[in-house]
């Protein structure tokens, strides 16, 4: 049909890679995943950064900041691995799993 908006087609007449769509929910699980640890690292560096400039030379207080400095680093290091590891298998299995190709309509 021919309208305004141009040609209006069907949405289920699509072709697809069989078993893409596990692949593009996993795609997106890990983007959503990947800033959600971004944000949360942000936040908990300012937070340690108030505890050390707020622990006024206390040693535990000091030293408590730095451990969440720390812990925050290795969990964004961990999140950092994780797309590593995605992009890897993608390659070796020929799977593009962090940027899938998403089919709909007009496509």
């Amino acid at each position: 049909m021919l309208g305004i908006f141009g040609t209006i087609e069907n949405p289920t007449n699509y072709t697809s890679n069989n078993g893409s769509g596990l692949f593009t929910l996993l795609s997106n699980i890990l983007k959503l995943a990947g800033v959600i640890a971004g944000l949360f690292f942000i936040v908990q560096i300012i937070m340690a950064g108030y505890g050390y400039i707020s622990a006024n030379g206390d040693p535990k207080k000091t030293e408590a900041a730095w451990a969440k400095i720390y812990q925050s680093a290795i969990g964004l290091a961990i999140v950092a691995s994780a797309f590593v590891l995605a992009s890897v298998i993608g390659k070796v299995f020929g799977i593009n799993i962090l940027n899938p190709v998403i089919y709909g309509p007009g496509t």
